[in-house]
Formats: structure tokens, C-alpha cells, sequence
């Protein structure tokens, strides 16, 4: 991406860097909580810059937090994930995962290879300037997945005090339906509150030859899966963005045999509270379809991460230093779309936003995220690296305005 700006073509000059770090990253990825010798490596990269203080397993085990002060001022969080998925890698390049069945395919090698060079660049910054103010730099692990208490990273990392009297947070995510020298920005709810749920139809089963004996559960799950797949049709209002998907069914043993119980399992998706409540309200209605049946029901619901709450001010920070940087970008303004992001723990507690980089490669080939072909053009690193660490220098030269109130300038999306 063309630029005159000098900040610019420093950053530039950490090119080469960047695509080495991002590959080590790609060629030896780690699951959720698993991420030791990512972890170990940013904790190294990050003790040779010099000023840096760098503290691990804070919240998370393979957690890594540096921290860069020049004393009274401004303090901005800039995070990145760090963790890879159980996907087998169908790319055959020359920084392909060498671990077998776990590979990067939702960028998270590209995210924490720009916070490393955010980093390198900031603190050089910062030391040369009168710049005063702190910025932690936020390795977090474990966004793909949760643990047994059903928590991702994040959570943990906000109880454990790595954001407490932080001004804003920002971040980044690969976005390979844009190519690069454009992005996307939403303002409010911009991702989707992600809540999974396992329901559990009872009768007393029987011999399939004598159907009338007894109560069917397969027979009741008819009536239940029209409401569940209702709920968002005719519950939701079409301006509210909302999801409900059923992801498994599971019953029976043998073709003659009734089964005592069926199990089903999905998600729902939605942006606002209101609209999360009302879903988990009409999925216990669906339910107790089958005590009209006699039938009975049990019902779970985990609440997982909360909606991503991009701030309207913080966004409009990104634009001003996006348009400073780099004239000719183009920036699409839209919601990112129904997937979860444990960012939204972050937003939810103080002011931020993550906004969507270009990274489409040009060989025409669809690379989705988590898809197993997933990879980027790497000639957006140095976009992402600049545009992060110069707006966390806007910030500590005190050029932008922070809100006073998150709450105020929360902006609802329809679907």
C-alpha cells in the first residue's frame, strides 16, 4: 500500500521482519491453552527491546504481557491472539504447520508477528520523543476455544487485572474477503454474542412394532425443531440480528427400538442483550412443546463471549490515523458478521474497537477463515503494524478524545 507518510515507510523497514515471525508462527501453531512455545518466543522477542517490562502467565498459563512506561500519562492496551485450531493444513508451502492436525486459520500468526513489530516500533518511538503515557501490549491466548469452566482467554485476563485503569483497548483481525489496501470498520455491536445449548427430549421408548405402549421422543422432536428453527422468523424483530442453528440430533440405538431420550445441540447468535434474552427465553418455550406431549425436557444453556462493542469514538481515532496514513485506503463500514470474538469481554468493560485488515491473496482462490487452505498476502503486515502503533501515539501525545461513557455511543446493526 502506497504512503508518503515517514511513519509509514519506517515501519516498512520491519517488512522482512514481520513475514519471518509470522511464518515461525504459521509452521509450528499450538491449540487454546496449549500455546507454551508461542508464548516463550514472544516472551524472548519481547526482553530484547530494551525498557520493555515483560510479565507472563498472568490470568492464563501461556499468557504474555509487555509493558512500556515513560511515567504519568495516557495508558492504551493493544492486544493480539495467539492460538491456532484443530485443522489439518492443505497448503503446501514452504511455512506450512509442521504440527500435524493444528494449523493457523484465523490469522492469529498474523496478529501476534504485528503486535511483536507494534511493539519494536513503539518503544523505539516512545524512547526518542517526550512522549509520556503506557502501553501494555496484550499476547492473550486461547480465543478459539474454552475450557472446562467454559471460558476463552480474555475473561481471564480482564479478572486478572491486565486492563484495570487502561484509557482503551485496540486490536486487529484478518479479513481475507477484503484484499489488502482495504479494511473494514463497524461502530456498536459488530460481532455476535455466542451462546451454546444442548437440549434433552425424554419418553419411556419401546418395541417400534407397538408404538401406542409408549411415549416417542423422536416422534415429539418434530414439533420442537419447527418452533427452535420460528425463534428468529417470527420471535425477533427483522431489524435485530439473530441466529439459532442446530448443530447435532443424536437418538437411538437399533431400527426397532424407540429410544427413551433425543439429544439436540446448537447455537444462538445476537448483538444486543435484549435480543440475546428474548433467544434463550424462546428456546425453553420450544421445549416445553413436549410436556403437552407426555413428554419431559431438560435444557442447558452456556453463555459464552459477549458481543463485540466496537467504540464509536475509538473507531472514529482509527479513521483519522487510517486516513492520515494512508490516503487511498478503502474502508468498507459494516458489521463483521455473526461469529464470536472474546474481544467483546475487553469492549465491555472500557472503551475499544478491532477493525477487519485486507489480507486476500490475488490467486483467486477462496480462503476462508478456519477453512483449511486459509493464508493471506503478507503485504498487509506493515499496514496493520502502522495504523496500530500511530494510533497508540495519537493517544499518548494526547491528539484524540477518549468517551467518558461506553454505554452512550453503543450503535445496534440490523442483520
Amino acid at each position: 500500500m502506497k504512503s508518503d507518510h515517514p511513519f509509514v515507510e519506517r515501519v516498512n523497514n520491519l517488512y522482512d521482519q514481520l513475514i519471518e515471525w509470522r511464518r515461525r508462527f504459521h509452521q509450528l501453531p499450538e491449540l487454546s491453552f496449549q500455546e507454551f512455545g508461542t508464548s516463550q518466543f514472544i516472551a524472548e522477542t519481547l526482553q530484547m527491546i530494551d525498557g520493555m517490562k515483560v510479565e507472563r502467565g498472568i490470568g492464563v498459563e501461556t499468557s504474555v504481557v509487555g509493558t512500556f512506561s515513560t511515567g504519568e500519562g495516557p495508558t492504551i492496551a493493544i492486544r493480539a491472539d495467539m492460538d491456532a485450531l484443530p485443522i489439518t493444513e492443505e497448503n503446501k508451502s514452504n511455512y506450512s504447520s509442521k504440527n500435524e492436525g493444528v494449523m493457523h486459520a484465523c490469522g492469529h500468526d498474523a496478529h501476534t508477528a504485528i503486535l511483536l513489530g507494534v511493539a519494536t516500533i513503539l518503544a523505539d518511538v516512545i524512547k526518542k520523543g517526550k512522549l509520556k503515557g503506557t502501553v501494555k501490549f496484550v499476547f492473550q491466548p486461547a480465543e478459539e476455544s474454552t475450557d472446562e469452566n467454559g471460558l476463552s482467554g480474555a475473561p481471564y485476563m480482564v479478572k486478572a487485572g491486565v486492563y484495570d485503569k487502561v484509557d482503551a483497548a485496540i486490536s486487529l483481525h484478518m479479513c481475507p474477503w477484503l484484499p489488502v489496501g482495504e479494511l473494514q470498520i463497524s461502530d456498536g455491536y459488530s460481532m455476535a454474542n455466542v451462546d451454546v445449548f444442548e437440549g434433552k427430549i425424554y419418553g419411556t421408548g419401546g418395541h417400534g412394532a407397538y408404538p401406542e405402549l409408549g411415549t416417542d421422543p423422536i416422534w415429539m422432536l418434530g414439533p420442537v425443531m419447527q418452533a427452535l428453527n420460528g425463534i428468529v422468523s417470527r420471535k425477533v424483530s427483522a431489524l435485530d440480528a439473530a441466529v439459532v442453528s442446530i448443530g447435532q440430533v443424536h437418538a437411538g440405538t437399533a431400527n426397532n427400538i424407540i429410544p427413551t431420550e433425543v439429544t439436540i445441540s446448537g447455537t444462538m447468535r445476537s448483538y444486543s442483550p435484549e435480543v440475546r434474552d428474548l433467544l434463550a427465553s424462546e428456546l425453553k418455550k420450544a421445549f416445553s412443546i413436549v410436556e403437552h406431549l407426555d413428554g419431559r425436557y431438560s435444557l442447558t444453556v452456556e453463555r459464552g463471549e459477549p458481543a463485540l462493542n466496537n467504540s464509536v469514538m475509538v473507531n472514529h481515532w482509527f479513521r483519522e490515523t487510517i486516513t492520515e496514513l494512508f490516503p487511498e485506503i478503502q474502508i468498507t463500514h459494516s458489521p463483521f458478521g455473526m461469529g464470536g470474538e472474546d474481544f467483546g469481554y475487553v469492549t465491555q468493560e472500557l472503551p475499544g474497537s478491532m477493525f477487519f485488515l485486507g489480507c486476500k491473496q490475488k490467486d483467486g482462490i477462496q480462503r476462508d477463515l478456519h477453512t483449511p487452505n486459509f493464508d493471506i498476502d503478507e503485504t498487509c503486515l506493515p499496514i496493520g503494524t502502522a495504523i496500530l502503533a500511530h494510533s497508540a501515539i495519537k493517544l499518548l501525545k494526547g491528539e484524540v478524545k477518549l468517551p467518558i461513557n461506553q454505554n452512550m455511543e453503543v450503535q445496534t446493526h440490523g442483520a
